[in-house]
């Protein structure tokens, strides 16, 4: 019975849970009767063959003790988040589309640190400042005009003087990534590496732009809405946020 379970739940989540989230939401399940722990379903992986196709990005480490950036206000301190909306970090991905995936699209994010839920997105041509700002005037209205620290890499979209002034006007402090090091950004490429890894590839490539963008519409609202986690007790973004959320207007 335990196989069967372990297979339901990487076949569900579509290969992308390690032994940790495995294990976890296999002792939420009211039909095992017993502690299953971490390495006997590391055990039964293996015996299974059920590989997580989720991998850690690695970073050169050396290029961060070389470079010192004043405005890099964040500093890799993910963890200072302890509320939804004080930490936003955002970047842009490109997704590809076409018979051979000769056409190609830019998707902007803004991803809330403390939940991991994606407050707004944007398909656009190219990476511009129109685009960032466009993305971040959705965040603002599904957020309700909060003041978070906002991180982003050097891009030009987020370098740009309009965008700047867009975000001075929503009293937003920044921060940007140091030259050449995306580690100071690495949460918010984590969350793009496992959307293409463990959605985009996991499906048939879009053929024409409205495949892709459902296709798109789908896996951010899994991402959001369905995807559980132990980080967050069980919870999807979208609940772990609301549930914060409540806290602070009852308190």
């Amino acid at each position: 019975m335990l196989e069967e379970k372990i297979k339901v739940l990487d076949s569900e989540n579509r290969h992308t849970f390690g032994s940790r989230q495995l294990a976890f939401n296999l002792n939420l399940d009211p039909e095992v009767t017993e502690h299953i722990g971490r390495r006997r379903v590391t055990r039964l992986m293996r015996k299974l063959g059920i590989e997580c196709c989720v991998r850690r990005k690695r970073h050169n480490r050396m290029k961060q003790s070389e470079q010192h950036i004043k405005d890099n206000v964040l500093n890799q301190e993910f963890d200072q988040a302890k509320q939804p909306d004080q930490v936003w970090l955002s970047d842009f991905t490109q997704l590809a589309y076409g018979s051979h995936g000769e056409y190609s699209v830019k998707l902007s994010g803004v991803l809330d640190v403390y939940s991991g839920y994606l407050v707004a997105h944007h398909i656009s041509a190219t990476e511009t400042k129109e685009a960032a700002i466009e993305t971040f005037e959705k965040a603002f209205k599904v957020a309700g005009n909060p003041s978070p620290l906002v991180h982003t890499d050097r891009g030009s979209a987020y370098v740009s003087g309009d965008f700047n002034d867009f975000m001075f006007q929503h009293n937003v402090r920044r921060s940007m990534s140091r030259p050449g090091t995306p580690y100071d950004n690495s949460m918010m490429e984590r969350y793009w590496n496992e959307f293409k890894v463990c959605w985009i590839r996991t499906h048939p490539r879009p053929t024409t732009y409205q495949e892709l963008e459902s296709l798109i519409e789908s896996g951010i609202n899994y991402f959001n809405s369905e995807r559980r986690s132990a980080k967050r007790n069980g919870l999807t973004p979208e609940e772990y946020r609301n549930k914060a959320i409540s806290k602070q207007v009852t308190a």
